[in-house]
């Protein structure tokens, strides 16, 4: 078996050379071309960024941290004190393969990468609320909604313990339930309103915050007025994609999905 290792490329959370060792004493050669499986170390934004590009196997490796404001790995499917006893787990062939279906985004027509976890519409560092429409089109669904507030998240089931969840975590609205997730089904995209003020359905007074579309919907979003408005989730890119009034933003199912590596191990890591 081969394996191809995988790193934030700007602040790793190990070095490179730690994880080689750790492979090559499991007895896995380390290819950086022609890799089996990949193994990615870090936290939930490195395993979303990999997950949503590599079409090899991937085994989600976090890694703690001791700062309460350190990533929290949810993703993962096993810990870097524990990689070697997952790598023998492994080589004895006891792990499965589990598929994760992805959306894709383009701009005006254009591709502008798929997504694993989430994908977000939000206010910039130098903007006011975003004041923003959306409409998704699908079997036997329609909605159109307008809104003003901090922007919207669109979500997959791999994503939707993150963002999508921050409504879980209000508690009574005096404490934060900081344990607290939804986790949507495999045939679900999820879209949540981030912080509104205002929204507005067309042929509804109801004001939903949080809802699900069935998978295959197709869903549009554009800016109303001039502002700093970014798209987050497109890749490494710490600033996001910047949108304009003129942009049409379409989010839909990507045919290509992204394969994770779980073990017996696994077992109570990752919320997906």
């Amino acid at each position: 078996m081969k394996a191809r290792i995988l790193l934030d490329p700007v602040r790793p959370k190990v070095k490179y050379e730690q994880v080689e060792a750790i492979l090559q004493a499991a007895g896995i050669k380390v290819s950086r071309h022609d890799a089996d499986v990949g193994v990615v170390v870090g936290g939930d934004g490195v395993f979303s960024e990999f997950g949503r590009n590599e079409s090899i196997p991937l085994l989600f490796v976090g890694v703690r941290s001791r700062k309460a404001t350190g990533s929290k790995a949810y993703l993962a499917s096993t810990y870097f004190e524990e990689l070697p006893e997952t790598l023998a787990e492994i080589r004895n062939g006891r792990y499965e393969v589990v598929k994760f279906r992805r959306l894709e985004a383009t701009r005006n027509g254009r591709p502008l990468g798929e997504v694993f976890t989430d994908l977000y519409l939000q206010r910039g560092a130098d903007s006011n609320c975003v004041r923003y429409h959306l409409r998704v089109k699908g079997k036997e669904v329609e909605v159109s909604e307008s809104a003003i507030g901090d922007g919207v998240v669109i979500s997959t089931r791999a994503g939707s313990t993150g963002y999508f969840s921050y409504l879980d975590k209000l508690g009574d609205g005096k404490s934060l339930k900081v344990d607290g997730y939804t986790l949507i089904g495999e045939d679900e995209i999820g879209i949540c309103h981030i912080l509104p003020t205002y929204t507005e359905r067309k042929g509804s007074t109801e004001h939903p915050l949080r809802y699900t579309v069935p998978w295959g919907s197709t869903i549009g979003l554009r800016i109303d007025r001039p502002v700093d408005a970014r798209l987050f989730g497109l890749g490494w890119k710490r600033a996001g994609v910047k949108v304009s009034t003129s942009d049409r933003l379409l989010v839909r199912p990507s045919p290509r999905t992204t394969r994770v590596i779980r073990t017996a191990r696994s077992n109570g890591n990752g919320r997906s």
